[in-house]
């Protein structure tokens, strides 16, 4: 049975560029040898070439231009080798976690509290950049607030980007405040047209909502119509923390109470399916982020990308083989007469 070749079969170049070396070199180097094999003909006079026409040609004349022919071909697959051929016959079943996480991160002034090391929204930061960097197969975004929302990094699997925008977030972006409604309400806007098996949104928070034009309430309603998980973390130790506050006298480092509106944390998450965690410091944090690390492991078996096969090798071993042959011809058979 006589199998018809497909795409697949097509060899699929890493360095397709390198190609243009067959027009570049190859030509030049044909008219070469064509204009120089009529200049080098030798040439013998005598009286009549009745005697030579029935000698015929010889073997030589028939065999003087492999050489050639062998070395185009060395220098042609040498330069298809350069260009990384690759085939892609197969595809493999990989299981990923078809997870979209949108972390929503408070950054008004009270985060500068100095109850987290170094402070809170930098420790939020750091432990939020170790989180992103073990979820390989999903994708990522940052919402942050304050007075308002917006998105810092929208949905990626360049877990770079994501990193290098959450190491940059600061408290002094937006107009001070705790939004959370709005933060919330622009964390789902962004995620919920999502075709991911789950949508998550991690959202934290140090305050209680007290600006913004959207109530966490209807935020909630709106998270929960597009079925967006929320979990929910408070930050703040138990009691006051030491806050820097700008006087006239410079920065101040002045106690104050820590406020956190768990009621609607708990509310939030357990209406959505998530679950509330309260951080009072470091430790605690990276423990909350490992759990939600382990409880969000959705599975689904999916096609993942087609597994290429290197295929260099082997035409630089057929390289390296027409070379040889073209070596012994020259020095056994193709012997020149100096």
């Amino acid at each position: 049975m006589i199998r018809i070749p497909t795409l697949q079969d097509i060899p699929r170049f890493e360095n397709p560029a390198i190609l243009w070396l067959l027009l570049l070199l190859l030509l030049p180097y044909i008219a070469w040898y064509v204009a120089a094999g009529r200049k080098r003909n030798a040439t013998l006079r005598v009286p009549t070439l009745a005697p030579l026409r029935k000698a015929g040609r010889g073997i030589y004349s028939r065999l003087k231009h492999i050489p050639f022919v062998l070395r185009c071909l060395t220098v042609a697959l040498i330069i298809v080798a350069l260009a990384r051929p690759r085939s892609s016959k197969e595809f493999e079943r990989t299981s990923v976690e078809g997870i979209d996480i949108m972390l929503a991160l408070d950054v008004s002034t009270s985060m500068l509290a100095q109850d987290f090391r170094p402070d809170r929204i930098n420790a939020a930061k750091d432990i939020a950049i170790e989180f992103v960097s073990q979820r390989s197969s999903d994708r990522i975004g940052l919402t942050v607030f304050a007075g308002e929302s917006f998105i810092q990094c929208p949905l990626t699997t360049d877990k770079a980007t994501i990193i290098n925008l959450i190491a940059k977030t600061q408290t002094d972006l937006i107009e001070d405040g705790t939004a959370i409604g709005n933060g919330m309400a622009t964390a789902v806007n962004h995620i919920k047209d999502s075709e991911a098996k789950s949508k998550v949104m991690i959202l934290m928070t140090d305050g209680m909502n007290n600006s913004g034009n959207v109530s966490p309430e209807a935020a909630l309603e709106i998270a929960k119509l597009y079925k967006v998980r929320v979990y929910t973390i408070g930050i703040g130790t138990n009691g006051t923390a030491p806050v820097p506050v700008r006087t006239p006298m410079g920065v101040q480092i002045i106690h104050q109470p820590v406020e956190i509106d768990e009621a609607l944390m708990k509310d939030i998450a357990n209406s959505t399916g998530g679950q509330y965690f309260r951080a009072t410091d470091n430790t605690k944090l990276v423990e909350i982020y490992s759990q939600i690390n382990e409880m969000e492991k959705t599975k689904s078996l999916v096609d993942s990308f087609p597994v290429y096969k290197e295929e260099f090798l082997l035409y630089a071993l057929w390289a390296f083989g027409l070379f040889m042959l073209e070596m012994l011809l020259r020095l056994l058979v193709l012997k020149r007469i100096p």
